[in-house]
């Protein structure tokens, strides 16, 4: 096996994986969280070899599980009615994410852009869920993460 420090990393769309590499990313989810209580409950639950489940455990992971950023950025369009704002942030705190930085454009033909950075450390849901929760919202037109960094 080669030298993990040495070795070239790619993110990689989900639908390019194969079908090995997508199971074993179901399966690890399964340990995880505490659905099964093997690897060998895990394979016979999403239909995979475990020699397959050995041989890709070390090298696929969802991209949220790699990333040690706790700090994301979030551009989010809004429709401008009152009370919005509020509500918006009220949904990011029930997700433990602390807001630092609001930047709110003046709304344009009933919509208005804002982008949060928000300190993400204790945050209770994986990203694309939060995205999910935030798009879900009768006012939000679009969600997305524009940026992450360090602390």
């Amino acid at each position: 096996m080669k030298d993990v420090a040495n070795q070239r990393y790619y993110l990689v769309r989900e639908d390019v994986l194969t079908d090995a590499m997508q199971k074993t990313l179901e399966a690890k989810l399964l340990l995880q969280n505490g659905s099964v209580a093997s690897i060998w409950d895990a394979v016979k639950e999403v239909d995979l070899s475990r020699s397959a489940f050995y041989k890709y455990r070390d090298a696929v992971f969802p991209f949220h599980s790699i990333v040690q950023e706790r700090i994301l950025t979030v551009f989010i369009q809004l429709q401008d009615r009152k009370g919005t704002l509020a509500k918006l942030l009220e949904t990011i705190t029930e997700a433990h994410c602390n807001v630092l930085t609001i930047h709110q454009t003046i709304p344009i033909q009933g919509r208005a852009n804002v982008t949060l950075s928000l300190d993400v450390t204790s945050m209770t849901l994986d990203l694309d869920d939060l995205l999910q929760l935030l798009k879900r919202l009768d006012f939000v037109e679009s969600a997305e993460v524009i940026s992450s960094g360090a602390f």
